[in-house]
């Protein structure tokens, strides 16, 4: 949908609720661009196979986390590649397949001729057919007619295994305790999905990063489960947050304000990182919105000296949501708190000059605590 037909159809379409699965306003999904694509298992059911390895296993050692695939794993990775052959105008770059989803990376060389969504939609109508075959025990039509033709009574066999098995999975409970239609109507993946559009350098290279340490990053969450739950209602100082990391931070004797003006010159900045660090190494646990280049540049620092620190973002969390890659080992290492006072929007905001005094007043809140 384009803005035009967006705006046309915005007074009818009701409150805008924040959704991942949403497409970009506006944006040409036909055109030559780099997309990170995310799908999901229905249910979120660890069908594509299983996680091995440790989380503090060396890099290259055969006990480094990966993903053993399971058959219908195979078959999803099979599928996702010959993409390119369906689609000669697209290139895939990469692919992580986890349990319960899967991350790809697609190339757009050239325009093509349909919208990426029906490129996804066809990607996902093949596994589907696997799913059934693989998991469900369904043939495919082909398969069935020719059985209904050869062997009549084999194929009512199959009939009565088939209802039997979908009574089965009707009765399988979702991660969330309620059964979903979708476990019994033979679709592998959930509605929708999410893309990222690549927009600025040095993120291609991001994305395969996250790409190849999904596996380490998952187990990681296992081994420490409490440093990355979200956990939504956290009290400081009259103020809801919900919260990712070590929520012990918020206990500590010295908590510091970092703020820095945006005037403040290059060697200043360097100064100011120079100071807050050195209160840092003495016990102090920083804390900042990170607005400022200057702040930004003490939050760079401090995460690389291995130093506490609590950050408050106002991009909101999710049941889902998860520190960023460059937070991930801050959080395993219980060092990295992040702090979200407001809800979480799909879509980020530009800053008001009022969300960023409202930002530095909950800091200083949290530091006299």
């Amino acid at each position: 949908m384009n803005k035009e037909e967006y705006e046309k159809h915005k007074p009818f379409a009701g409150e805008k609720k924040p959704s991942m699965l949403r497409r970009r306003i506006g944006h040409d999904y036909e055109s030559r661009r780099m997309y990170l694509i995310t799908m999901t298992v229905e249910g979120r059911r660890p069908l594509l196979g299983r996680l091995v390895g440790r989380s503090d296993a060396e890099k290259g050692s055969g006990d480094e986390p990966h993903v053993e695939l399971s058959e219908l794993g195979k078959a999803v990775r099979e599928r996702w590649y010959a993409t390119e052959s369906i689609y000669p105008e697209i290139k895939v770059i990469a692919l992580q397949i986890m349990p319960d989803h899967l991350h790809g990376i697609l190339f757009v060389r050239e325009r093509m001729a349909q919208h990426l969504g029906k490129v996804i939609k066809g990607f996902k109508t093949g596994c589907n057919k696997a799913y059934r075959e693989l998991v469900l025990g369904m043939p495919s039509v082909e398969t069935a007619t020719r059985l209904q033709q050869s062997q009549p009574t084999s194929f009512q066999q199959w009939a009565v295994n088939y209802a039997a098995t979908s009574l089965q999975q009707s009765s399988m409970p979702s991660p969330q305790g309620n059964p979903k239609d979708g476990e019994i109507h033979g679709f592998l993946f959930s509605r929708g999905y999410n893309d990222h559009i690549l927009s600025g350098d040095g993120e291609l290279q991001r994305w395969i990063d996250y790409l190849h340490t999904n596996p380490l990053r998952l187990l990681m969450k296992r081994d420490h489960p409490n440093l990355f739950r979200v956990r939504f209602g956290v009290s400081i100082a009259g103020q809801n947050y919900a919260a990712i990391g070590n929520q012990f931070l918020l206990s500590a004797p010295q908590k510091m304000q970092v703020q820095c003006s945006r005037r403040l010159t290059d060697a200043e900045i360097q100064e100011k990182v120079a100071f807050f660090l050195a209160e840092a190494r003495k016990g102090a646990v920083l804390v900042s919105p990170a607005i400022s280049k200057g702040e930004q540049a003490v939050m760079r620092a401090a995460l690389d000296a291995h130093l506490p620190l609590i950050f408050l973002t106002p991009w909101g969390f999710n049941a889902f949501s998860k520190p960023g890659h460059q937070y991930f080992d801050a959080c395993a290492e219980g060092r990295f708190l992040i702090l979200a006072p407001w809800e979480h929007q799909n879509q980020r905001i530009p800053l008001t000059r009022e969300m960023c005094l409202t930002l530095n007043g909950m800091t200083k809140s949290i530091c006299e605590k």
